[in-house]
């Protein structure tokens, strides 16, 4: 009776049908596996709850999908388009977070093909590695605090041009003007500058500097943003 109700209503004879024992094993050690993932992502990481939820729920939901396909090249193209749908319809993550993503799909896949212990094997491999390199701080930019984003607001009757020119020289090693924009209905001018400080010790001195030049209106310096240019 129970193997009647697990069988699909387009199953014939040249149709494998999955064993329910097989089934529940799969989908608790994909579970697992995800719980494993989503722990060696949290460790020492911003995460959101939402995140850490979906990244040890998704090797599970990746295995019964290739489960339900077993080796249906339509349904896996199918399948394909879907996944790639609800990827353009999220928001755009980081590439930290689209690296755990991909490995907790490429679990689910393993296990969903029936390799468990290579599903196993890979998720504490590829958590280990995970571990070491946040532990390590692999890829942390060195010197980061050297590396400034400088907003400046002057008024619009003042050239900026050249007007920073000789205090950027002392204080800093590169400069580059990245933006300018109009504000306060156009009386003024907002300068954005990314800079690199020669010392960053000396970085009030510099802003009382170029406060005494903008007439000691709104100055902004903060940390350089790379995560727009990630991928």
């Amino acid at each position: 009776m129970l193997d009647n109700l697990l069988k699909g209503i387009f199953d014939s004879d040249f149709t494998t049908v999955i064993k329910l024992s097989d089934f529940l094993l799969c989908i608790g050690v994909s579970l697992a596996l995800g719980l494993i993932l989503a722990g060696s992502y949290m460790y020492k990481t911003r995460y959101t709850k939402s995140f850490a939820i979906t990244l040890a729920l998704l090797p599970a939901v990746v295995c019964v999908v290739i489960m339900m396909v077993n080796g249906n090249i339509g349904t896996g193209v199918a399948v394909a388009g879907a996944f790639g749908l609800v990827r353009f319809r999220s928001a755009p993550g980081t590439a930290k977070e689209i690296c755990a993503l991909f490995l907790a799909m490429g679990t689910g896949l393993i296990a969903g093909m029936g390799y468990l212990g290579f599903a196993f094997l890979f998720t504490v491999i590829l958590s280990a590695v995970f571990l070491l390199y946040n532990r390590l701080r692999f890829g942390t930019k060195r010197n980061a605090a050297i590396y400034k984003t400088l907003s400046v607001t002057i008024p619009e009757d003042l050239d900026y041009s050249d007007m920073f020119e000789d205090i950027f020289t002392d204080y800093t090693s590169e400069y580059e003007l990245e933006k300018v924009k109009t504000t306060n209905m156009g009386s003024m001018f907002r300068l954005t500058y990314q800079i690199t400080l020669r010392d960053p010790k000396k970085e009030k001195e510099m802003i009382d500097k170029i406060r005494c030049r903008n007439g000691n209106l709104e100055i902004t310096v903060s940390k350089q943003e790379t995560a727009a240019a990630e991928l």
